[in-house]
């Protein structure tokens, strides 16, 4: 190694160093030093998308998957900067780590109104852990390694770099680049897993609410043995269906008005309720005594402290990692007394079974969109990565696929966003390229990204992208037709022959246009390692509404 090198080399040298393997982005002239170096390396693959947005996705979905912080390469200064915006939002409110290292322009010119000169720094404060600018190249490799900690500690989510571009050149000494050690949270204290499990103990109606926490921390198995070992339900909380295996006795399923009737009655009616890795947020309780019991005794544990009691009563406060603090208390806690609850449980998710059976047999034409999620559910290989977009027939099937495998399902959360599902299946399968990945969308959603089916051919990462066509913004239909007398303006879409455009772009098409076919279709685009659109035509009428709080129908009051 000579004692010079550039800055963005030594970039590249501080990636190496902490194992990231992957980098996504879109090529500007912002940072071609730092292409330069990975090129030359050659040990760091590069995805390049056809948008900012879905390459910041992209670096999203890995990060989930992998657990290392995403790295993207907004690598072009001004525009190519902004349009990042989107995918640093929906991280930061996912809690995903991402490393944005965003171009910037060079330093004389700074302050000058220079061609594509906007305040980068400001611009993305407010929406991540920290947005700082680079104002010297030797400080280069230090901070980007910060940037690295920050992002992957605590309760993650993205750190934004701004480097001039003249930094990228300039000379500076070589860096002995070291990986990065996070500090980790340890498990509750035991004093509190304790009064934790004699909580429990005192417990007729037991429930335990889980999270994102036993993602990060690859809690599963610790999950499901304190499950286990209490015979105690457990719910997971919104975008979190992937927490224990589908099928598991002790799984109900995701909470909330997302989730499914067996799940909210548990939270609802619960008397003990242990809260391991999750806020009890918007998303998972609208926070309302509607799915959260206004009597129930709560002990509440996560990474994040201020999160800890935030929104219900915490009888028991703990911040402390959710799957060391699952595993001490399988070792401390015992079996609760509480029989009937565990059969009315039971009685109530055979039932709930038996009704998910029954949607696979509606026969309707157009096709019923329960009848497509209950085929998908059917087809989908136990090793499926499934990421979901957001909108009303996605809405639908939060709670109605199966996932067996740890980390199985990756969704916006809770930035609500339209179009993250294909940029998020090419990240995840980046990161997992021996699982097959299917992105379940709208027809809406998919043409924001559309031109990302591109980007999956050419990198190698076959995808299957299962778009349910109800030719409209679903959710916002289903509110003007409920709240505005049918009133219909902007929800009614036409989009193009999406399994057409696939075949274009050199990818597999096919088409669905009634029920009985749509799990053969997976099954076959799966089957051809190739990346596929499937357009399946689903009934425009088979809408619902989420958010009755926000509306009053017509004629009433306002």
């Amino acid at each position: 190694m000579s004692d010079l090198i550039t800055g963005g080399e030594a970039v590249y040298n501080v990636l190496k160093a902490n194992n990231i393997d992957t980098v996504f982005g879109l090529l500007g002239g912002s940072m071609l030093e730092l292409y330069d170096a990975m090129y030359k390396g050659g040990d760091i693959a590069y995805v390049g998308g056809r948008d900012e947005r879905a390459a910041g996705h992209m670096a999203d979905a890995w990060a989930r998957m992998t657990g290392k912080p995403g790295v993207v390469l907004g690598a072009q200064a001004g525009p190519g900067v902004v349009n990042i915006v989107t995918a640093v939002a929906e991280a930061q409110l996912a809690y995903s780590p991402m490393v944005v290292i965003a171009g910037a322009i060079s330093r004389c010119d700074h302050a000058k109104d220079t061609f594509q000169e906007i305040d980068q720094v400001a611009l993305f404060a407010p929406i991540s852990k920290k947005s700082v600018l680079v104002s010297d190249a030797a400080r280069l490799p230090v901070m980007l390694e910060d940037a690295i900690r920050l992002a992957n500690s605590g309760r993650r989510g993205p750190v934004v770099l701004h480097v001039p571009r003249d930094l990228f050149a300039e000379m500076i000494p070589a860096n002995d680049a070291q990986p990065v050690n996070i500090a980790r949270a340890g498990p509750a204290a035991p004093d509190d897993i304790a009064a934790i499990a004699e909580l429990l103990a005192q417990a007729k109606r037991p429930v335990i609410f889980a999270g994102g926490g036993f993602k990060w921390g690859k809690g599963r198995d610790a999950l499901t043995a304190l499950a286990e070992k209490l015979e105690v339900p457990v719910v997971a909380s919104t975008g979190h269906a992937d927490i224990m295996r589908h099928g598991h006795a002790w799984f109900a399923g995701q909470a909330g008005p997302r989730g499914n009737r067996v799940a909210s009655r548990l939270t609802k009616e619960a008397d003990v309720m242990v809260v391991l890795g999750a806020r009890l947020g918007f998303n998972s309780t609208f926070h309302s005594n509607d799915y959260v019991g206004a009597d129930t005794r709560i002990a509440h544990v996560d990474i994040d402290g201020s999160a800890v009691g935030r929104y219900f009563p915490a009888e028991i406060a703990v911040q402390a990692d959710a799957r060391q603090t699952a595993e001490a208390l399988t070792k401390a806690a015992f079996k609760p007394d509480a029989d009937e609850w565990r059969q009315c449980f039971r009685e109530d998710w055979a039932g709930l079974c038996v009704e998910r059976s029954e949607e696979a047999q509606i026969a309707t034409l157009p096709m019923h969109p329960r009848r497509a999620l209950a085929e998908l559910r059917e087809a989908l290989p136990q090793d499926a990565i499934v990421t979901l977009d957001t909108g009303n027939t996605c809405l639908q099937g939060a709670d109605r696929l199966a996932h067996y495998e740890p980390l199985s399902l990756i969704t916006p959360l809770d930035f609500g966003l339209v179009g993250f599902g294909l940029a998020a299946a090419i990240g995840a399968k980046a990161a997992s390229p021996e699982r097959p990945v299917v992105a379940i969308m709208g027809d809406g959603a998919l043409g924001y990204t559309m031109i990302e089916i591109q980007t999956a051919i050419q990198h190698g990462l076959p995808i299957v992208v299962v778009v349910l066509d109800n030719e409209a913004w679903g959710a916002e239909k289903a509110y003007q037709e409920e709240f505005y007398g049918g009133r219909l303006l902007g929800a009614e879409i036409q989009s193009p022959r999406y399994d057409k455009f696939a075949e274009l772009c050199g990818g597999k098409g096919i088409w669905v246009d009634g029920p009985g076919a749509l799990g053969a279709a997976l099954t076959s685009a799966i089957q051809s390692n190739q990346t596929a659109i499937i357009q399946a035509k689903i009934d425009p009428k088979a809408l619902m509404t989420l958010r009755k709080d926000l509306f009053k129908k017509t004629g009433e009051e306002t």
